[in-house]
């Protein structure tokens, strides 16, 4: 099923994904833990997505790769430059046209040399070693295996491989944790490179504040859904042009903001309160945010809030 209206490399509309689970009665029954789910990224942009530690981040990659485990159900529809990507399709493209920065170094496979999977099935030796200079890897570090990396050497192995890759849409889950300042800087350098080299870049990461320096747009994950999409430069002010009250908090909350906390925190899958997933947080509260909550323009971007 082509899409009429094909602007986007990556489309992901309403996904929900629930894992099969036995109580402790041992009856079958299924958890969600994404719904209604939504992004696009356009060729030339890097979306960033931010949230907190349980929002549906890293599933969503995991989605998209189709690499979820065997428990999981999923809903909704993702599309590829305007195809639905099947299963077919996710093993095709996985590691060739979509490639995954992924977040633990645990995907390195231990017995085989780093060289080896940083070039993979098409990347150069001369890639991968311009990759490593420029991540700071000692040339030997190709003949060597992960057990015998330190946790910043393997995570600059891990951002060296999207380097090598030729993929068209890079997802880079969580990609600069244990790199310096530096070296941080520079892996996202690259990945603003790889955007303005015509590819797509899905960024998932904690740290909004660094995401803010590449990233074109900003996607709010909380308690599994998207509460927001804002343009990068939303984020600016005491975010007045932000839409949802969770956006702003979580703007509000960096240090530079006067690191402002807010009560509460994030619900639990299995306790999600009605309508709004925000709403026992938030101080705008009334009886409308007990019903259900679409997702909807204003001001330029999107925003699940009643009362934006």
């Amino acid at each position: 099923m082509k899409r009429k209206n094909n602007n986007f490399l990556l489309e992901v509309e309403a996904l929900s994904i629930a894992f099969r689970m036995y109580n402790e009665t041992f009856e079958q029954q299924y958890l969600p833990v994404i719904f209604d789910l939504n992004i696009q990224v356009r060729r030339g942009e890097i979306l960033a997505i931010v949230g907190s530690s349980g929002s549906g981040k890293s599933l969503l990659a995991h989605a998209i790769l189709g690499i979820l485990p065997s428990n999981s159900t999923s809903t909704g529809k993702i599309y590829y430059e305007g195809d639905i990507l099947t299963s077919k399709k996710q093993e095709k493209l996985r590691g060739t046209k979509i490639a995954l920065v992924p977040q633990s170094v645990a995907y390195l496979d231990p017995l085989m040399a780093i060289g080896e999977q940083v070039r993979g099935e098409k990347g150069s030796a001369e890639a991968q070693q311009a990759a490593f200079k420029r991540y700071g890897l000692e040339s030997k570090t190709e003949k060597m295996y992960p057990f015998q990396l330190s946790g910043g050497m393997a995570r600059r192995v891990l951002v060296s491989t999207a380097v090598v890759s030729d993929a068209d849409l890079i997802i880079a889950d969580e990609p600069t944790p244990g790199l310096d300042l530096k070296n941080a800087m520079e892996a996202l350098k690259n990945f603003r490179e790889f955007a303005d080299q015509g590819k797509g870049v899905i960024l998932i990461t904690h740290d909004i504040d660094l995401a803010l320096n590449v990233a074109d747009q900003v996607a709010v994950f909380y308690a599994g859904t998207t509460i927001e999409v804002a343009n990068a430069s939303d984020f600016r002010g005491n975010g007045e042009a932000l839409r949802h009250p969770y956006t702003k908090a979580l703007f509000q909350a960096l240090p530079q903001n006067g690191f402002k906390p807010i009560e509460g925190f994030q619900p639990y899958p299995e306790s999600l309160p009605k309508g709004c997933v925000f709403s026992p947080r938030c101080p705008h509260k009334n009886m409308i945010c007990e019903k259900k909550v679409p997702i909807k323009e204003v001001r330029g971007g999107k925003v699940r809030c009643h009362n934006a």
